[in-house]
């Protein structure tokens, strides 16, 4: 079995109404498989995005435990002196995760 690649998938993302990501709707590996889904609220995710932990957006395979459909990796841009979480390329003076379905 290959070893994953990343250590969190984002499923869904609540956003504030400044823009800015409220918290998100996580599964977290543990070992060789993955917790149930957790919130994380956004300091805690920018926390472990600069701890080098990598995140990705995708959603569960139904019926398939550990088995995800992968897009974006998520980091962290710093611009002006302010933290912004973005999935695409594109440069944005907002958090940007698009395509992640928003509750």
């Amino acid at each position: 079995m290959a070893k994953l690649k990343y250590d969190g998938v984002i499923e869904a993302v609540r956003y504030r109404p400044e823009g800015k990501v409220d918290w998100v709707r996580v599964y977290l590996r543990r070992g060789p498989t993955f917790s149930d889904h957790v919130l994380l609220q956004r300091q805690s995710l920018i926390d472990l995005l600069k701890q080098g932990k990598l995140f990705v957006t995708g959603k569960r395979v139904i019926y398939h435990a550990n088995t995800f459909e992968v897009s974006d990796p998520v980091r962290v841009m710093e611009k002006n002196g302010k933290s912004y979480l973005v999935s695409s390329g594109n440069a944005t003076d907002q958090d940007s995760l698009p395509g992640v379905p928003q509750i």
